[in-house]
């Protein structure tokens, strides 16, 4: 419950000058934050849900560490390189995590496990802690390098593109076959979904016209839906049992023993004290996480919480919107991302604090104001 000493320490100092930076930038910071007034509603109410969970100690720490994920976020965001900051940020992290996890599976023999009756399936977990966190790394940062490589295929001066053309499309390989070689579905079929919403935003007859942007996302997310939550037979043609790998039997656990269906045990505070051994006597492998983002959200914070997201949820999709009528490009992105965390968060805890598909999320929710000129040289200089 308490953590790595060293880990905290990190974080804390990462998160101070992350602040110094956004300090400098404060007019542009200022701006932001006014027009995305439901970020702070559901921050402030996630510090509200400290007062009711049976670990507010805890429940603080893991706050402030969330808090981070906000600044961290607006640092890119408030760069004033703009569009060239994302691209910076998703290829420098993307180029390092998916090469060096190939290289520590397949070639140092590390990141590498068994698993199965009879421990014949490949467990691969690279540079990351466990399965589904190499896969969520292959989503994010191979979704990046896709975007890299399409825009770069886009653009006119097709000499001097075609060398990051190439190495995203290396990345994008690398990440694709970490996800079949892994057997990561949930991660593979979001990447390919979201790969199809970029090429298809990026066409003008879908950019300007927001009805066909509606009744695609509705289509991608109901048929999605339909296969996590209905018995109609998809989940069981992509090589996955109708219980989701035990996924729910645990969303029928973690329901039964809430307590306060309105605002939930406080914030990130179930999986602690005595539920988090009920639920781990019951299974071997000791689940830390409901396995799905809204019920996440909802046995911790309750239906308000769940409210709160849905708002962030709406208004990120309407900022989303704005986003591709004056930037296509960039919009085309935020509004992968937002569909991926929609669906992922289905069979993931994906709306829980420091993960990459939260950060990212919040990424695509945000609205980022465009800079006067005046705002754009305070914040350079």
């Amino acid at each position: 419950m308490e953590g790595s000493p060293i880990d905290r320490n990190v974080v804390a100092v990462l998160i101070a000058l992350g602040l110094i930076v956004l300090f400098a930038r404060g007019v542009q910071v200022a701006t932001l934050l006014r027009v995305n007034a439901p970020i702070l509603l559901f921050s402030f109410y996630c510090a509200t849900s400290i007062l009711w969970s049976d670990f507010p100690d805890i429940a603080f720490k893991r706050w402030f560490k969330a808090l981070g994920d906000v600044v961290m976020v607006l640092v890119v965001l408030t760069d004033y390189a703009g569009t060239a900051a994302i691209k910076r940020l998703l290829a420098r992290v993307g180029f390092v995590l998916i090469p060096v996890s190939i290289l520590m599976i397949y070639f140092l023999h590390m990141g590498l496990g068994y698993y199965g009756e009879w421990g014949t399936k490949p467990l691969l977990t690279g540079v990351t802690l466990n399965k589904n966190m190499l896969g969520l790394d292959c989503l994010v940062f191979g979704l990046g390098s896709f975007w890299c490589f399409f825009e770069a295929s886009q653009d006119g001066e097709q000499k001097r593109r075609t060398g990051p053309r190439i190495a995203h499309a290396i990345v994008l390989a690398m990440a694709v076959w970490l996800l079949v070689m892994g057997d990561s579905m949930t991660p593979l079929v979001c990447l390919m979904l979201a790969g199809g919403l970029i090429m298809l935003m990026r066409r003008p007859m879908f950019s300007r016209r927001p009805a066909l942007i509606h009744f695609v996302v509705c289509g991608v997310l109901s048929v999605c839906a339909s296969a996590v939550l209905l018995d109609v037979g998809l989940v069981e043609k992509l090589g996955r049992d109708p219980t989701l790998t035990g996924r729910t039997e645990i969303w029928h656990e973690v329901v039964a023993m809430t307590t306060n269906p309105l605002v939930g045990t406080g914030f990130e505070s179930f999986w602690l004290g005595d539920r988090y051994r009920e639920m781990g006597n019951r299974h071997w492998w000791r689940p830390n996480e409901a396995h799905n983002g809204y019920l996440e959200v909802y046995i911790n914070l309750g239906w308000v919480g769940v409210a709160l997201l849905g708002l962030l949820m709406v208004t990120g999709y309407g900022n989303v919107l704005g986003m591709l009528r004056h930037d296509p490009e960039t919009g085309s992105l935020k509004l992968a991302y937002l569909v991926v965390a929609a669906i992922y968060s289905l069979t993931e805890a994906g709306f829980r604090m420091m993960d990459l598909m939260w950060i990212f999320f919040l990424f695509a929710t945000i609205a980022v104001p465009k800079m006067s000129e005046k705002e754009t040289l305070e914040t350079i200089r």
